[in-house]
């Protein structure tokens, strides 16, 4: 796997290829997740996970996608700068695009999981299924052992995307008084570690807000399901 240049004709003029930090359009979008203490955001990075193939049958090709979205990023905050690169992998070695792509870029999260896929499996990763109805969760299409609390917890926050939820709401609302482990403000972050830890390679989606508390991030890997569907019971 590696990364080539884009075509630079003049209708789809693009930069050269560099690390993921330099593939970006310097804009501050209308909300920005909470960044840590003396950190600023200077960008992002989004990946476009499409082959050429499926590029030529939408009617376009890679270089055209790319002038489109430069052009798009210059009409919105014209102060903005970009950087694209394309990503390589020999023909028909399967997965999905976009994570090639990552895996290309050196996403962390991506080369995370590529360093725990069995060495002889080809193919795509399954992702996170949070299933609210059935109370049960599943890694790349395997059972996570989850205790009731354990999932109880996933289910406040994923209930609560987007807010960062305090220590203290978590433990009033997740335990009653008469429960005989109560936990206090500080082992509140064992019982995260714990649900963390069973979450392995997606172990990111429960994020700490340094400060304030946890919060439920979602990502492409991740489906919540709040009805019950005609499926097998993995468990």
């Amino acid at each position: 796997m590696s990364l080539a240049h884009l075509d630079t004709r003049p209708s789809a003029p693009i930069a050269s290829i560099g690390r993921p930090e330099q593939f970006a359009a310097e804009s501050t979008p209308a909300r920005l997740r909470a960044v840590p203490t003396g950190t600023e955001a200077r960008g992002f990075v989004l990946y476009v996970g499409i082959d050429e193939d499926k590029a030529a049958a939408d009617g376009t090709d890679l270089s055209e996608i790319v002038a489109q979205l430069r052009a798009l990023a210059a009409q919105l905050s014209p102060s903005s700068e970009t950087y694209a690169a394309v990503a390589l992998a020999p023909r028909g070695a399967g997965g999905r695009d976009v994570d090639v792509v990552r895996l290309a870029l050196q996403d962390p999260a991506a080369l995370a999981k590529h360093r725990h896929a069995p060495a002889d499996e080809d193919r795509a990763r399954d992702g996170v299924v949070i299933d609210l109805s059935r109370k049960r969760v599943l890694l790349d299409n395997e059972a996570a052992n989850l205790t009731y609390k354990e999932f109880e917890l996933l289910q406040y926050l994923v209930l609560r995307e987007g807010r960062t939820i305090d220590r203290a709401e978590l433990i009033g609302s997740l335990w009653s008084a008469d429960d005989s482990d109560i936990p206090n403000e500080r082992t509140i972050d064992v019982h995260v570690r714990r649900l963390r830890a069973k979450l392995g390679d997606y172990e990111d989606i429960v994020r700490t807000v340094r400060g304030a508390g946890y919060r439920f991030d979602r990502h492409a890997d991740v489906s919540v399901q709040h009805t019950s569907t005609p499926s097998p019971d993995l468990f």
